[in-house]
């Protein structure tokens, strides 16, 4: 059994079956949808549901091809819509569980392959959708919702940092449409887009209220990771173990590695750039390894806003759920009477090259932060298959990045494109990785 995907259904279909209420005032839940179900996003967005069962409704989930965590999360959640990216895995012997739950209840669906995942954003009865894929997987899925009038809670970092040039004017066009439609909160934010990162959401929630045209700086806090201090000489006998140990977030393999290089901050800077239309200039990193500051705004006046708070992802998940509203915290909020100090430190550029490498991809802009990314994740894979060193990370994606400035980087125009350039930038960086 497979399902059909969806039709496409455009924000004004969406919105005549919504019949016009606004989110925030509608006493049905929130219906979510959530894409990369089983990842460390996915399973917390499943406890703030979970947690909230008045104020959401988990409808749909999509993973790669994690059967049995998928189908467990659906069975406490009960949803009706699976979907796997794998498309081989729907004639494998893992698929039967999936096969199982679709065939137990009436109006379940189930679905194989990377358009099935993207139909999911298209549900006539989706409010939310959680796009907490990784890779550039997640990029059309981003696309697709904010298309189909579906506010973006969005995890996925190629979606900015690669395509933020179609993404931001999509959601720029659908917050006009629920201020029209009266979706939209009285004041603040339309909320078509709602960052899930610590750092993106603090800074969100600092500039609520605020004259845009008086920040004068963005300042996006980073741990440090867990080889912060060390010299290039000490990082060349990094194992893949020693890099996955993050000293204080709990997440997957590719993103912790991105952590260790501080890749992850240049991703960061570019996705801020996009989300809150920032110059580069104004966008600084600081390291502060209490995690306990997940990022700060600078204004005009020298007053400074931070967001303080738990070093718990579901916060900011909930508060992308939630917005305009504040519900009851998830964790256990912080007790700054044990916190002891806070300490800040430049981060080091000279020894952590992914950082600068992210910044210089942003501020050429056009193609170049697509062929980045893309041989980046070649890169981290190399590193964690243990066919490249931990400094080689950086040197993959520089030499991939110089290969396209020298072919010519372009303006971005379309998914398609970007996708042609990111197949361009895997091919050249897997064979530098072999060089």
């Amino acid at each position: 059994m497979t399902c059909s995907n969806p039709s496409v259904v455009s924000f004004e279909e969406n919105l005549a079956a919504k019949g016009g209420e606004p989110n925030e005032s509608r006493e049905a839940p929130r219906r979510v949808v959530i894409l990369g179900a089983t990842g460390s996003i996915g399973k917390q967005t499943a406890d703030v549901i979970l947690k909230h069962p008045s104020e959401l409704r988990a409808i749909a989930l999509a993973a790669y091809r994690n059967v049995s965590g998928v189908v467990d999360l659906a069975r406490k959640l009960q949803v009706e819509h699976l979907a796997f990216g794998d498309e081989a895995l729907a004639q494998s012997t893992e698929a039967q569980a999936a096969y199982q739950w679709a065939e137990e209840a009436p109006g379940r669906t189930l679905g194989f392959g990377p358009q099935a995942v993207v139909a999911l954003t298209q549900l006539e009865d989706a409010d939310v959708v959680v796009n907490a894929l990784v890779g550039e997987a997640g990029m059309r899925a981003s696309y697709a919702t904010l298309t189909a009038g579906h506010v973006l809670a969005l995890a996925n970092k190629e979606s900015l940092v690669v395509a933020g040039d179609l993404i931001m004017p999509l959601a720029a066009q659908l917050d006009e449409k629920r201020r029209a439609a009266g979706l939209a909160p009285a004041t603040g934010p339309a909320g078509a887009l709602m960052p899930i990162d610590s750092e993106h959401g603090a800074i969100y929630q600092c500039l609520l209220g605020e004259d845009p045209k008086e920040v004068t700086k963005l300042w996006v806090t980073a741990s440090g990771g867990p080889f912060r201090g060390k010299t290039r000489a000490e990082l060349k006998e990094v194992t893949p173990a020693r890099a996955l140990a993050h000293p204080t977030w709990s997440m997957g393999p590719k993103i912790s590695i991105d952590s260790s290089t501080l890749m992850n901050k240049g991703l960061e800077v570019i996705e801020a750039h996009h989300l809150f239309a920032m110059d580069y200039d104004k966008i600084e990193v600081v390291v502060q390894p209490q995690s306990a500051i997940h990022s700060m705004v600078e204004f005009a006046d020298g007053s400074v806003k931070a967001h303080l708070g738990t070093t718990d992802m579901r916060i900011p998940i909930q508060f992308a759920l939630s917005y305009p509203k504040r519900w009851d915290a998830p964790v256990t909020p912080l007790d700054f009477r044990t916190l002891g100090t806070l300490e800040f430190a430049a981060p080091d550029e000279e020894t952590f090259r992914c950082l600068p490498l992210a910044r210089e991809a942003g501020r050429v802009g056009g193609t170049l932060p697509c062929v980045m990314n893309a041989a980046n994740e070649v890169a981290v894979a190399s590193f964690l298959a243990e066919r490249i060193g931990y400094l080689d990370i950086a040197r993959l994606v520089e030499e991939t990045m110089n290969a396209h400035v020298r072919e010519g980087v372009e303006v971005v125009e379309s998914l398609e494109q970007l996708e042609s350039w990111d197949q361009w930038a895997r091919a050249f960086a897997e064979e530098a990785a072999r060089s």
